[in-house]
């Protein structure tokens, strides 16, 4: 059998970084060469009905030995987040860390800045060399899930169900499950290993949505520009001062919702803002893309139809989804609890594919996969952490056989 750090050490070397401006799905090919690997990596352990569809969707099958036991899945993702590099990355071992700074090419994984560091001492980390992301989001969760099968393929004295695994492209640019097919993969419920650091445990997410603003100016020479010019530029500041400034990513935490300016591309002829929506709560949601839609509106009567709004919803809250199944919760919570992991409950900042495959019918709660500061070159995984998400997999698996839980959720 390969350890779970084996497989990760090899998975993080497949550069598979989306791209949320292709109109290709997946978004790039390299997702597809990577796809194709992992099924290889699927039938060499010995799971049955492996395949790699015209989108990339990997799935394959551990058949249970347990006739009463519930079908359930096991989901991660394989692209890399774009937000920082993630090509040719080289992952730093750090043995028996010893709580201080980390030294990396041209900066260093210090406790100061990071704390949870000091949680690790005497644990081997993994890093990467400080230029790229790691991969941990979420290359952990695929090692963890393939180590798990491989371990009840060698244990067939433990009793399970049918196991259906799928590893997805593009979930960190919102497309992941845009063309799965829950029926297909034919599992009562999932989770998904995308979770941060041990004992995630988490089915509430942000209702999400996405503002692209667009701006037209008018550009003439600057000395002769008065009651002319229409400068594209200074209209967009105009928009970003008029939406709230501590409800932004850097000043909230918790169940509080945000404005996130991704990104302001311009000049006096044009510009682009594009922001991120997040709240839990529905209604807040709601409010917050009619200030936007507002905002836009009164400036659009300033300055004389000048900008254009997208708005568009991107995922929602799955709390409505699992609450009927709050059963699958407790499973996991067991499972932490039996592996000797304290289950941290808490909403996610964030989504995964799990929030879109809730309301597609197939329940789908979040694991930890046991990294921390994703999508930053700063990333870095305990390699105890992805054991015990082994662990919890195997558990998991065991208890469905056990418990007395309905199929066909």
């Amino acid at each position: 059998m390969k350890t779970v750090t084996e497989r990760f050490l090899t998975y993080v070397k497949h550069h598979t970084t989306s791209d949320e401006t292709s109109s290709t799905f997946p978004s790039t090919k390299s997702q597809l060469a990577f796809a194709s690997f992992l099924a290889k990596e699927c039938e060499g352990i010995g799971l049955q009905s492996v395949s790699v569809d015209k989108y990339g969707y990997v799935t394959a099958i551990l058949p249970g030995n347990s006739e009463t036991a519930p079908t359930i899945g096991f989901i991660a993702h394989m692209d890399t987040s774009p937000d920082a590099e993630g090509k040719n990355i080289l992952p730093n071992i750090v043995e028996n860390y010893d709580g201080c700074s980390i030294p990396l090419n041209g900066t260093s994984l210090s406790p100061e800045e990071f704390p949870s560091l000091k949680d690790y001492i005497g644990h081997t980390l993994i890093t990467s060399d400080g230029t790229t992301l790691l991969g941990a989001d979420d290359k952990a969760g695929i090692a963890e899930i393939l180590t798990a099968m491989e371990y009840l393929l060698v244990h067939s004295e433990i009793l399970h169900g049918d196991i259906h695994i799928a590893f997805t492209p593009d979930e960190e640019i919102g497309k992941g499950v845009d063309f799965f097919d829950v029926n297909s993969f034919g599992a009562d419920f999932a989770y998904t290993l995308d979770g941060g650091r041990i004992g995630e445990l988490e089915y509430e997410n942000f209702n999400a949505a996405r503002a692209i603003i667009r701006i037209k100016g008018k550009n003439v020479h600057p000395g002769t520009a008065k009651n002319v010019m229409v400068n594209a530029a200074l209209i967009g500041t105009e928009i970003a001062s008029l939406l709230p400034e501590r409800e932004v990513p850097s000043k909230t935490e918790g169940y509080e919702g945000f404005f996130h300016l991704c990104s302001f591309e311009g000049d006096v002829t044009s510009a682009v803002l594009t922001y991120i929506i997040r709240d839990f709560d529905k209604a807040s949601f709601e409010h917050r893309k009619d200030l936007i839609r507002l905002i836009v509106e009164r400036k659009n009567t300033q300055h004389q139809g000048a900008i254009e709004l997208e708005l568009r919803d991107e995922y929602y809250n799955m709390l409505s989804q699992i609450e009927p199944h709050m059963e699958i919760v407790d499973l996991a919570k067991q499972a932490m609890l039996d592996c000797g992991v304290t289950p941290i409950i808490q909403p996610i900042r964030g989504g995964t594919d799990g929030a879109r495959l809730s309301f597609m019918g197939l329940p789908c709660p979040n694991l930890f996969a046991g990294g921390h500061n994703f999508h930053s070159n700063y990333e870095f995984i305990p390699v105890s952490s992805m054991e015990k998400a082994v662990e919890m997999i195997v558990r998991i698996a065991e208890l469905g056989a056990t418990l007395d839980f309905p199929k066909n959720l």
